[in-house]
């Protein structure tokens, strides 16, 4: 198989990601865009590495290890985006980035809390 193939998909998911992170405005939309170019890359570096393994016939696998590296990175990543996206989502109501831009917290919820106390 020509290297062509892989790459000319792995940049058409990459383009797709980004296209995804940079118009979506829904949070966990925006991580599943991340998660797109991070496959993209990993079909890259494993793409490679067979491509390599054949010039140079050598069987080290770098390519295929650091894909692993990135695919475990990946996971811890999506899991604790996804448990800051469900902790926003329960203090503000939304998971709209726009709506999310200001980090301070409502007033009405201390005053509620205050009076509580």
């Amino acid at each position: 198989m020509h290297l062509a193939y892989p790459v000319v998909l792995s940049a058409l998911l990459f383009c797709t990601g980004l296209y995804g992170v940079l118009a979506r405005r829904n949070a966990i939309l925006v991580l599943m865009s991340v998660e797109l170019m991070l496959n993209a890359v990993n079909l890259n570096l494993v793409a490679f590495d067979v491509w390599l393994s054949k010039a140079t016939e050598e069987t080290l696998h770098s390519g295929q290890a650091l894909t692993l590296f990135t695919i475990t990175i990946a996971a811890a990543e999506i899991g604790i985006g996804l448990a800051i996206v469900l902790a926003v989502h329960r203090n503000r109501g939304t998971a709209d980035i726009d709506k999310l831009r200001d980090t301070a917290e409502r007033p009405e919820r201390n005053e509620k809390a205050e009076a509580s106390a």
